[in-house]
């Protein structure tokens, strides 16, 4: 399939219209029209916008970045990427967003709401038509030193691949916040590692009763080390106390899990208060001491090495197991984007078990966006209260 691309008037859709605004270092070398394209970070902001909105369309995105590579004299690199414009003018569509990736450097170009699953031919027949129109306005040697990159959204992410899930190139908007609070971060990181010492210290002596009660009652190691998914989709070995039989079907709980993100499955309904939870119940797998450890959260315990380690923070999103992500829908994947994972979290605190998987993700999402020190104190002294009364614990 290919993609039909008509020749636009350079202006900027409706939408990101009111957010453009020439970039002043361009306007010092443009002459003739001016065309419109956005600054960094506006660029940066409506390529968030985009990938929200290709979540719940469903269609491709494509991030294309144009690299005018390196020219000693600034005369010189201001011609080039005047030229670079005007070709990016006659070879993308009037829908198409236009800005500064990196400012005076890179150009990105937004193609957003592509139809087709055939990436290859939307590749080949942008890329043609950009490399026609940059020969035609550039000289042979700029255009060997100008680097064409780009990128797909959704990723083809189904967790299963080591390393880096996502291109970090589609999320600049999470890489800015992160670096616009790179002090505060330092201090959860700080408050992570300072923390973690002290409970492993004053729970050592839990470590050793447990262990004894995990040997003596079954077959098998101590501690269950689990293939989890953490921020960027980077894999690393969750750490639990061991709560079930060694010999299990584990295809049990990845049913279970898919009917659950799918919205599928049926609440139990336990207590006196008829509050129904969504956790599979009466697992044969779980031991007698297994069953004791997660109704008291014990068997989570291990999981400040994780936290010593970095591979996790106190609070934070649940991570997820792998197969889990085959079910997610695309905006669901943004829980393991925009937070590290944690111990404890906001869902854990405000309905645990009790709450959908949509209503999960969105607690998470809603704690990213408000993150702050604060925030974590609050969710960790709400905590104690959460696993003494063991709150959809099973």
């Amino acid at each position: 399939m290919t993609l039909a691309l008509k020749i636009p008037s350079w202006r900027i859709k409706s939408d990101s219209r009111r957010l453009a605004k020439s970039s002043a270092p361009f306007q010092r070398f443009s002459r003739g029209p001016r065309y419109e394209t956005l600054a960094t970070d506006q660029f940066s902001r409506m390529l968030s916008l985009e990938r929200k909105r290709a979540e719940r369309s469903r269609k491709l995105l494509l991030l294309m970045l144009v690299d005018a590579g390196n020219f000693p004299q600034i005369d010189q690199r201001g011609k080039v990427l005047h030229k670079i414009v005007s070709a990016l003018s006659s070879s993308t569509r009037e829908t198409d967003i236009t800005g500064w990736y990196e400012e005076n450097s890179v150009l990105g170009v937004i193609f957003a709401e592509i139809d087709g699953a055939d990436r290859s031919s939307i590749l080949h027949a942008i890329r043609a038509r950009v490399t026609v129109a940059l020969r035609r306005n550039l000289d042979p040697e700029h255009v060997n030193q100008i680097h064409i990159s780009f990128h797909f959204f959704p990723e083809d992410w189904d967790g299963q691949k080591p390393g880096l899930a996502v291109d970090s190139k589609l999320y600049p908007d999470l890489l800015q916040r992160d670096d616009s609070i790179r002090f505060s971060r330092l201090l959860k990181r700080a408050m992570d590692i300072v923390s973690s010492i002290l409970a492993l210290t004053i729970v050592s002596p839990l470590f050793g009763i447990i262990s004894i009660a995990i040997k003596l009652t079954s077959k098998g190691p101590i501690l269950f080390k689990q293939e989890r998914v953490g921020r960027y989709g980077l894999r690393f070995k969750l750490l639990k106390f061991r709560s079930m039989k060694c010999v299990n079907d584990p295809s049990i709980h990845r049913e279970y899990v898919r009917r659950f993100i799918a919205g599928e499955a049926d609440p139990a309904v336990v207590g006196h208060d008829q509050n129904v939870v969504y956790k599979l119940q009466d697992d044969a797998r779980v031991t007698r001491v297994g069953k004791f450890l997660r109704k008291t959260s014990l068997d989570e315990l291990p999981q400040f090495i994780n936290v010593l380690k970095g591979e996790m923070s106190l609070v934070g999103p649940r991570p997820p197991i792998p197969y889990e992500l085959e079910a997610y829908q695309i905006w669901h994947r943004r829980r393991v984007l925009e937070a590290k994972p944690g111990i404890t979290g906001l869902w854990q605190v405000n309905g645990r078990s009790r709450l959908r998987f949509d209503d999960m993700v969105r607690l998470d999402l809603q704690y990213a966006k408000a993150w702050s020190l604060w925030l974590d104190i609050k969710i960790l002294l709400q905590t104690p209260r959460v696993v003494l009364s063991s709150e959809g614990a099973y």
